[in-house]
Formats: structure tokens, C-alpha cells, sequence
């Protein structure tokens, strides 16, 4: 068994961007609470780290835009948004061509995926990256699932991708760790941006810590769309992880930080 890390967290660009604007009675346990994480991460020693993201039309958009993509590259490069509204510099992050084209030839075995050579991160993985790896010393293989543009991928799908990337894993000889990241419920870009849904929050993490299958893939997009908005759709990286490590998960941070536009959360999952 090569997976050897799964968790999950937060990415919304306030995180780093509007940090100085946070009560630091709030801001301060969620940002220990994530390097928390990275510490828990590197302890298994992975080889690579799988990120699997929502990207926010920096790279694929309405012309060409893949349910799932994998990067293949030898580094990216981020944030491709501006460094001092994100408040992470520049970095490059490394890849690992090799090892990608070996996990990709894997899960295209039951889930058709794109894959890029060129990717510039935006804050969907440069927060996590940001917070998980601070040296960026760690080869980063970045995952994208379609949270934007409809028609997007079913929740089933998104599970049936978590299940290829644990195949992936296990099939490398490499110690892997995933990590997902999303909302939960946001508003992003509209008159309601701002607002969060806490109790519906705290039942999709209910959901996931259980890992019950069933009632994750319960939701309907119109359902996700009118109690948690169009950012509610990035639960799709959560129920991928939840697939992959397939143990019970165990919700580390949870709390609506309102001038980040989202409940800041951290999860940890048991890889069985």
C-alpha cells in the first residue's frame, strides 16, 4: 500500500490575502491547525503529494475544459493571481514528470483525465501548498476536477476518480500522500459573497468524517447550488479523497471565519 496521507482543507484566497483582517482569535487556530497538517503530512515521509483542486478558470476555461486533469510537469509556477492580493510571493513548485505520467496511465485505466505539462497554480492549490509545504520541497503532482463550469461531473464520477487515484497510488512503488481542497459553502463573485451556510457546513463534514458513501453522493447540484452556492459544488475534491482513503475521517478545525468568505476547515482521513 503506497498511499501513505489523506486529508482535506480550506483554500478560499483569504486565507493568506485577508489574513491581517481576521479576528486572530479565529484566524490564529485555523492557520496553526493547518501547518498542523503539513507537519502530520511530511511525518509519513510521502514521496509526492497529490493536490487535488478546483481550479478558477487561471488555466482551463468554456473553450476546453477537462471534468479532471492532472499536471505532468516539471514544476509550477504560482500564484497566478497577483502576490500581494493572495499574500503568497512567487514561488516554483516542484513536479515530477515521471511519476505523473505513471499515476495518469493508471487512473485513465477507469477514468478518461487530461493531462498538462505547463500549469500555473492560483490560489485553489497555492493556499494548501502554501500552508502543507512551506519550503515547497515536496514534488507536487496537481489534480483538477471541473467545480465551475457545468455541466460539471457527477458526484458518482467524482467518487469513481477518488477510487482511480487510490489504485494509482497503491500501484507506485512512491509513498503518496492526497490532499483535497475547497470551500465548503461559498458565495464567491456574487452579491452573497460572504455569506455561510455553517449548518450545512457541519453536515457535509458529518457526512465525510463518516465516509458514508450514500449520503455524499446524495446531493443534488440544484440542492448544493441553493443551500451552499456555486462554491458548494468543490465537495467533489472531498468526496474524491473520502474515496481514496476509504477509513473514517476525523474533522480537525472547523470554523466559519466571515471576512474569508468560508468555513475554515481540516480534515484528517484513515487510510484503509
Amino acid at each position: 500500500m503506497s498511499l501513505v496521507f489523506a486529508g482535506v482543507c480550506s483554500h478560499a484566497p483569504g486565507i493568506t490575502g485577508r489574513a491581517q483582517l481576521a479576528d486572530p482569535a479565529l484566524r490564529d487556530p485555523f492557520h496553526a491547525a493547518f501547518r498542523a497538517l503539513g507537519d502530520e503530512l511530511r511525518a509519513t515521509r510521502p514521496d509526492a503529494l497529490v493536490l487535488v483542486g478546483a481550479e478558477h478558470f487561471g488555466n482551463f476555461f468554456m473553450n476546453n475544459m477537462p471534468a479532471y486533469a492532472m499536471g505532468m510537469g516539471e514544476f509550477y509556477d504560482g500564484p497566478i493571481e497577483d502576490p500581494a492580493w493572495l499574500g503568497i510571493p512567487k514561488a516554483r513548485i516542484p513536479g515530477n514528470p515521471e511519476l505523473s505520467r505513471r499515476l495518469i496511465a493508471e487512473v485513465m485505466q477507469t477514468v478518461d483525465v487530461a493531462f498538462a505539462e505547463e500549469w500555473k497554480f492560483d490560489h485553489g492549490l497555492m493556499v494548501p501548498a502554501h500552508f502543507l509545504t512551506p519550503a515547497y520541497d515536496l514534488d507536487i503532482v496537481p489534480v483538477n476536477i471541473n467545480c465551475q463550469g457545468p455541466p460539471l461531473t457527477p458526484l458518482h464520477r467524482a467518487w469513481t476518480f477518488g477510487e482511480a487515484l487510490r489504485r494509482a497510488a497503491d500501484h507506485v512503488p512512491e509513498r503518496i500522500a492526497i490532499v483535497a481542497t475547497g470551500g465548503i459553502s461559498h458565495w464567491p463573485a456574487t452579491p452573497d459573497s460572504g455569506k455561510i451556510n455553517e449548518a450545512w457546513d457541519r453536515d457535509f463534514m458529518d457526512r465525510w468524517a463518516r465516509n458514508d458513501k450514500s449520503a455524499l453522493l446524495a446531493y443534488s447540484d440544484a440542492d448544493i447550488y441553493r443551500d451552499a452556492g456555486q462554491g458548494g459544488f468543490e465537495i467533489r475534491t472531498f468526496i474524491s479523497l473520502a474515496a481514496a482513503a476509504r477509513g473514517r475521517g476525523a474533522v480537525r478545525h472547523f470554523q466559519p471565519i466571515p471576512i474569508f468568505s468560508v468555513t475554515c476547515t481540516i480534515g484528517v482521513m484513515e487510510v484503509a
